[in-house]
């Protein structure tokens, strides 16, 4: 019996009707029919375009930086693309869009903007800190109450902390481009720039980041003690400044409480780029 006469479970009716709606290659599946014998191929175009288009809205309000620097029609013709080759693994669409980044790193018309996969993960951490878990930030009178005991002591990071770095400016590139209300030109070539990205309350923060404070907010988020933190910092900038790296974390809401060293080992380099310090 033909293939198209048997039963087939519900499980495949959805897989053939998901291939058919983001692949265009794909044919019309069989068991989609329209009034009478007729194949409702214009009809199906409506939906597959309705979905195309709900989902590329849904990219442009995650990465709205990434879109204003390559322009509405080239956002949406890579939109496709990204959707044809990612679609959503999960009904929540605040999930959706945390492959795109690395896609842009491997696409090929993106090519000639290579800051612009390290501009959209610091888009994602944005976005994504708004869905992270609720707590409250501790003030720096805690760690003082310490004493000689607090070079020993960790710091534990908002559940909706993460931490970039790129070799590109990016901060500043998304600061004009988010605050600004005429976009200042940033030179793609001026040296690299890290980002905290934390959501103490209802509003998320975002502050620039040099390499070391990175490598400093990094070492907590790995369970460090304050001492080892700021030693790895200074490895990588002698000028390092532990007391205003610490006054940026506890301005911003970043530190939630206080706990024991672990005492882990954790190799910090110049090299890393990227790292979510959820606690």
């Amino acid at each position: 019996m033909p293939r198209s006469m048997q039963t087939i479970s519900i499980a495949e009716h959805q897989e053939a009707f998901a291939r058919a709606l983001l692949w265009r290659e794909e044919a019309l599946p069989t068991s989609i029919m329209g009034p009478g014998t007729s194949t409702p191929a214009k009809r199906f175009g409506v939906y597959r375009n309705n979905v195309f288009a709900s989902l590329t809205g849904c990219l442009g309000a995650r990465f709205p930086v990434v879109a204003r620097l390559v322009g509405e029609e080239f956002f949406n013709a890579m939109a496709r693309v990204f959707v044809e080759r990612h679609p959503p693994i999960s009904p929540a669409l605040f999930e959706y869009g945390d492959e795109f980044p690395s896609f842009l790193t491997a696409f090929p018309p993106a090519k000639a903007l290579p800051y612009l996969p390290d501009v959209a993960q610091l888009e994602w951490h944005v976005a994504t800190a708004y869905h992270a878990a609720d707590a409250q930030p501790i003030d720096a009178t805690a760690l003082g109450k310490l004493g000689n005991g607090a070079p020993d002591t960790g710091l534990v990071l908002d559940p909706s902390c993460a931490i970039v770095l790129s070799h590109y400016p990016v901060f500043s590139i998304w600061q004009t481009n988010t605050r600004d209300d005429v976009v200042q030109h940033v030179d793609a070539s001026a040296g690299g720039e890290g980002a905290l990205i934390v959501r103490p309350q209802f509003n998320v923060e975002v502050v620039g980041l040099d390499a070391a404070s990175y490598a400093f907010i990094a070492a907590l988020a790995a369970g460090h003690a304050l001492e080892l933190a700021a030693e790895i910092a200074t490895e990588l900038d002698s000028s390092f400044d532990v007391g205003a790296a610490l006054q940026t974390l506890f301005s911003s809401g970043a530190i939630v409480g206080l706990r024991p060293a672990s005492g882990v080992s954790l190799p910090i380099t110049t090299n890393m780029r990227l790292l979510s310090c959820a606690s």
